[in-house]
């Protein structure tokens, strides 16, 4: 089983730390992230076949069944995407799937060669996965209508292969990830010790890296600008071809982390032991966890008042993408720093961008 690790080790001497931590992991597995891929797998498979009754059938209805199939597999990825772990690390799970912006360049130069390799070659992370079927699926046309006659051109044939490809590809490794864990599972709940190559120290580290980076920088910081001197960058929003769904997406993606620190099941009412357990059992209280909780809640708040569309959003009111990065900044700041320190997990991944 491999797994990422970290140079340290760290540990907490003046508090006696007797949490039951397997049982935070058992929860995690059995009830969140082996219940996602059991509803993320079917959906990809249901994607391909769809694509595969389009490539034979190219008529509208079927076109737009495949662009349904794709939004319902991109919300379920919400939720599995900060497990970026064992198997999924390895295989570079993560970057396959959803590296966005897409890149058209490279995309189209895919498509006109027919040489490409989306298992090993890293520079086609951006001209795969679901930002790529974005592209293919909304990009190449205004209209649906539009998108159908130029699936029906049989001069683009090229474009109805690369779309088979991708979706062919991001099925396998799906596979490939999903039977992983299972197969690990029983060694993964099982180390349980705190230390840097732990499961849960380094479940907790993909969490927060997931929350820092993932949703507040990728989702919100990057298009808004944050990062490049108030220069907004509008087509690095997810999903940007059909942009509509930005906001869905990632309030998808910031449901699925509450649920993750609460410990509660994947699409049920039911919650077990969690990283918030955890905290108030170290801290005899629920001040910190509580806080936390409130600004998940500050941050939804501020997104539900979001256009649906980030493109238009950041085009005519941009400081509200960028209250809802410092919203969610703040949650960064007491999950990596407070937390932590709490739970004595050292941080295994290199910061960056100065938080």
């Amino acid at each position: 089983m491999a797994f990422s690790c970290s140079d340290s080790t760290d540990s907490n001497e003046n508090v006696i730390d007797n949490f039951d931590r397997k049982i935070i992991l058992e929860n995690v597995t059995d009830n969140i992230i082996l219940p996602a891929f059991n509803d993320f797998n079917p959906r990809v498979a249901q994607l391909k076949e769809s694509i595969d009754q389009f490539s034979i059938s190219p008529t509208l209805p079927n076109l737009e069944t495949v662009q349904e199939l794709w939004f319902e597999s991109y919300k379920s990825w919400q939720h599995l995407e900060m497990f970026n772990i064992a198997k999924a690390e390895e295989l570079y799970f993560l970057q396959k799937m959803n590296t966005y912006p897409a890149s058209v360049s490279r995309i189209e130069n895919n498509i006109n060669t027919n040489i490409y390799d989306l298992e090993s070659n890293n520079n086609n992370w951006s001209a795969q996965g679901f930002p790529a079927l974005d592209y293919l699926l909304f990009g190449l046309a205004d209209t649906n209508f539009d998108t159908l006659i130029f699936y029906q051109n049989n001069e683009n044939l090229a474009y109805l292969n690369y779309l088979k490809a991708v979706v062919s590809q991001m099925l396998q490794i799906t596979n490939m990830v999903h039977q992983d864990w299972i197969l690990i599972r029983d060694i993964f709940v099982s180390s349980s010790e705190n230390s840097a190559t732990s499961s849960l120290n380094m479940l907790t580290n993909d969490f927060i890296y997931y929350f820092e980076k993932g949703l507040r920088t990728n989702k919100f910081g990057i298009p808004a600008g944050v990062f490049s001197g108030n220069n907004t960058r509008p087509a690095n929003v997810e999903a940007y071809y059909n942009s509509t769904i930005s906001k869905i997406l990632s309030l998808e993606a910031l449901g699925a982390v509450e649920d993750f620190f609460s410990g509660k099941s994947y699409n049920t009412a039911s919650t077990g032991e969690s990283l918030k357990s955890y905290i108030n059992y170290m801290t005899d209280n629920t001040t910190l966890s509580s806080t936390i909780q409130m600004k998940f809640s500050d941050s939804k708040q501020l997104i539900n008042s979001l256009d649906d569309n980030f493109s238009n959003q950041i085009a005519t009111d941009n400081d509200s993408m960028i209250d809802v990065f410092n919203k969610l900044q703040e949650g960064v700041v007491l999950l990596k720093t407070d937390m932590l320190s709490v739970l004595s997990i050292s941080v295994d991944y290199i910061d960056a961008d100065g938080d």
